[in-house]
């Protein structure tokens, strides 16, 4: 079945689309095969959840996903709190009712993927209502169960190396899982990228109402994307997690209101989109409210970018953010489909890459480009972003994902302007790109996919095994 951009601009809450929102998903969705509510729940966090799950808030998205909250709907200040110490074991009480819950990390990955949650349950008697349950979170607050995983693990070994087979016909009228056959479908058909994503979506969703579903969505994502940035800026004191870092967006703000840039070197939008990114991203720090997109980790790129539209690009509408996400979410879908958006999996390229990818196809169709220059743009900021590792200090989403959000959407921003300025073609493809980053994700080191045990973490001295989080 085709990606859909509802799950590619998800809302959830920070600091993790992967250590969080998905965790959360994965309780609920384990809850909910069960003959009966369960008395109590235990929990194994493997691999990269084990190791930066303190960090990134695991051990209380699943409390909170046990208790029966969802990412959309969970208060942000529910208990436990993210600024407060997350206890391995006890009682929670939710939407779905009290359990005895309790949590083991277990920093050996399982074979299948780096961010496995194991579930056990049991009623009142002592009975056994469920052993080993697997579920994987595997990037963008995506989950899938041990069936879920191995039927995707079997049908990719069916496709010939390096091919990607369309999605299913009966699913959208215009199929597509590569750059290359997306640009296939814009000519045939003389559509650009967005007018093809809208009629997949609509196709998907005529359950729910087709386009006035998907467009209502996408409207709230733009409303949440804006307040981010207005609670950002307006926010002051220290980040939670031990760090000591401070939020910098207020004063940052504060001096660009007074003038602080020369407007006369001609950076002043740029100052405006590292602030915009800054906000969102220190937001998702605390454990605010956020759009995944296409992660947490990097979710303050394409409303930086979406934000830098608005502000400095004539005849901005309501209309315009919905283009700018349909066509980043054609871009993402097809790095989610052939490689990966997990930092865990693929390291930081996967998520700061993606999302930077995402971000400078939407300005590129802002810009009036055709859809060879949009496919240009995207390949320019991803590639650019290859080998990009994930040493989150600390492991927590603080150093040095917040500044590198504000680096990708500048990046983002010159890729689109790049790629407006030339006719659409070049030496490497997105596609060839998205192979790239799915090779050197597999051939990086896995101390430097989300594991906060080498690169930055361990130079500074905070590798998660020296930091109380």
């Amino acid at each position: 079945m085709a990606i859909s951009v509802t799950d590619i601009f998800s809302i959830g809450i920070g600091p993790s689309s992967s250590h969080t929102v998905g965790p959360m998903r994965a309780a609920l969705a384990f809850l909910k095969t069960l003959p009966e509510h369960p008395a109590k729940v235990h929990t194994e966090l493997r691999g990269s959840l084990s190791l930066t799950g303190r960090g990134h808030g695991t051990d209380r998205a699943v409390i909170l996903g046990l208790a029966g909250w969802d990412p959309l709907t969970v208060p942000v200040d529910a208990e436990p709190r993210s600024d407060q110490p997350i206890p391995s074991k006890g009682m929670t009480d939710g939407p779905l009712g009290a359990m005895e819950y309790s949590i083991e990390f277990n920093n050996e990955p399982v074979p299948e993927h780096p961010n496995c949650l194991i579930f056990d349950a049991w009623d009142a008697e002592g009975n056994l209502l469920a052993e080993h349950a697997e579920y994987f979170s595997v990037g963008g607050g995506f989950i899938l169960s041990r069936a879920e995983l191995d039927a995707e693990v079997a049908a990719s070994a069916e496709v010939p190396a390096g091919m990607a087979a369309a999605e299913s016909t009966d699913d959208v009228p215009y199929p597509f899982t590569t750059g290359e056959q997306l640009l296939a479908l814009c000519e045939k058909h003389d559509l650009k990228i967005w007018e093809i994503v809208a009629a997949n979506q609509e196709a998907l969703h005529k359950e729910d109402g087709g386009l006035e579903y998907v467009y209502a969505h996408l409207d709230l994502v733009w409303d949440i994307m804006r307040e981010c940035v207005t609670d950002g800026i307006s926010t002051s004191g220290i980040l939670p997690g031990g760090l000591q870092v401070p939020r910098r967006a207020p004063g940052m703000y504060k001096q660009l209101m007074e003038g602080h840039d020369d407007k006369t070197c001609g950076f002043s939008a740029m100052e405006w989109v590292n602030l915009f990114a800054l906000a969102v991203n220190e937001q998702n720090a605390a454990g605010g409210r956020v759009i995944t997109a296409p992660t947490n980790g990097a979710c303050g790129i394409i409303p930086a970018v979406l934000h830098y539209a608005r502000d400095f690009k004539p005849n901005f509408t309501r209309d315009s953010a919905r283009r700018y996400l349909l066509t980043a979410g054609a871009i993402g879908m097809i790095i989610k489909h052939n490689a990966s958006i997990s930092g865990a999996e693929v390291g930081c390229q996967g998520e700061v890459g993606s999302a930077s990818s995402m971000a400078a196809a939407g300005m590129a169709e802002l810009l009036g480009a055709t859809p060879a220059q949009i496919e240009n743009a995207a390949e320019i900021a991803l590639e650019h972003n290859l080998g990009l590792t994930c040493d989150p200090v600390g492991g927590l989403v603080q150093i040095p994902c917040i500044e590198r959000n504000a680096i990708g959407a500048v990046k983002s921003i010159n890729a689109a302007r790049l790629a407006r300025m030339g006719q659409g073609t070049h030496h490497v493809s997105l596609d060839a790109a998205v192979q790239t980053m799915a090779d050197t994700g597999r051939d990086m080191l896995a101390k430097y996919k989300e594991t906060s045990i080498g690169g930055l973490a361990k130079t500074l001295g905070f590798a998660v095994t020296q930091v109380e989080c």
